[in-house]
């Protein structure tokens, strides 16, 4: 596939992104890898210390420290590679958490769980380029006509986030039936919105396209509806490389698709994870108040929530995955070995 994918002045040989997924899951390692290879690689910063010493007494700390940590192991593994974060907007410290991965030297910030209407702002003044995530020509249409109004810039990448994708999804629970089918008419809708702001601003702006990927056949029929770049997740956590803890990435192997199901996330948002012995009880009407409020949300009432989202991603990246939430794509169930990043890259991309 003789394609690359060009991020204003940043060219990545290969037009994959491998997507952000916390918690702990993609951290340095896995990014550093995939940008080895001549992706870009993503490190999520969703409780992102949470293996510092002092993240339960200081978790904001903790995390902002563990932003650097993260981007400098990557580094040391990819020197040249394009290595970027995913910060969602539905945290409580995003702005800090964009700021301090800017001033570490992120190449990209990718930012979904919201909307990231002041992205722009907290990334003036450096190199970092910003990307949205979108999943509909709606949201599309408001913020790039908002960042347009207010800060007089556009995007320089666009990811869009269909609804087979891990993790939290961008629709109502139940627009995703619907969705599944009729996706593609949505990407090209998209699409439109997203060449106005390029004509607009007489730049390019890649359009790279996320939810499903797991084959050589679903990133030609993504390049064939007039994409950039895919962004592919799921596939690289049974990998030697990815960050995630060894049970977690047999519990993958282990899937079937149908164990991907989709659950309400105390995020506000639905989300796709695994059924597992945790998820069933939570479906069951049976509640899990937190041990500890660590505040990573802006909006969320300890009372009122089923169980807090970072204690049970903490279990499940620490690998108590019975007692965690394991996100993952509507395609879990296909990959049935432990592989090297490359080996799924060249599988995927040629």
């Amino acid at each position: 596939m003789n394609r690359t994918l060009q991020i204003g002045n940043l060219t990545a040989r290969i037009p994959l992104i491998q997507g952000g997924m916390g918690v702990g899951i993609s951290l340095g390692n896995l990014a550093g890898a995939v940008a080895k290879e001549g992706g870009v690689g993503i490190i999520s910063s969703a409780q992102i210390g949470f293996r510092e010493p002092d993240f339960e007494e200081n978790p904001f700390k903790a995390n902002l420290r563990a932003i650097g940590k993260e981007l400098a192991k990557a580094r040391a593994i990819a020197p040249k590679g394009i290595i970027g974060f995913n910060i969602m907007v539905a945290t409580r410290h995003y702005k800090e958490q964009v700021i301090e991965a800017v001033k570490a030297g992120a190449d990209l910030i990718i930012s979904g769980a919201g909307l990231p209407t002041e992205l722009p702002e907290y990334v003036e003044g450096f190199k970092t380029k910003i990307a949205p995530i979108v999943s509909s020509e709606k949201s599309a249409k408001v913020l790039l006509k908002l960042w347009d109004k207010r800060f007089g810039r556009t995007a320089d990448l666009v990811v869009v986030e269909g609804p087979k994708a891990g993790g939290h999804l961008g629709f109502k629970k139940e627009e995703i039936p619907e969705k599944l089918d009729h996706y593609e008419e949505e990407v090209k809708s998209i699409l439109q919105v997203v060449k106005e702001y390029a004509v607009r601003y007489q730049r390019e702006i890649p359009v790279v396209l996320a939810g499903g990927i797991r084959s050589r056949k679903d990133v030609e029929n993504a390049f064939q509806l007039g994409v950039q770049g895919v962004q592919v997740a799921t596939e690289f956590v049974p990998t030697v490389e990815c960050d995630a803890d060894e049970a977690y990435k047999q519990c993958y192997i282990n899937a079937k698709n149908e164990d991907a199901i989709i659950v309400q996330s105390p995020v506000g948002m639905p989300g796709r994870a695994l059924r597992n012995p945790f998820m069933k009880r939570v479906g069951q009407g049976e509640t899990f108040p937190p041990e500890k409020c660590l505040g990573c949300l802006k909006r969320c009432n300890p009372k009122e929530i089923p169980y807090c989202i970072t204690e049970r991603l903490i279990h499940a990246a620490k690998g108590n995955v019975d007692e965690g939430l394991i996100f993952c794509g509507a395609n879990v169930g296909d990959t049935k070995k432990i592989r090297r990043v490359k080996d799924v890259i060249e599988e995927l991309m040629g």
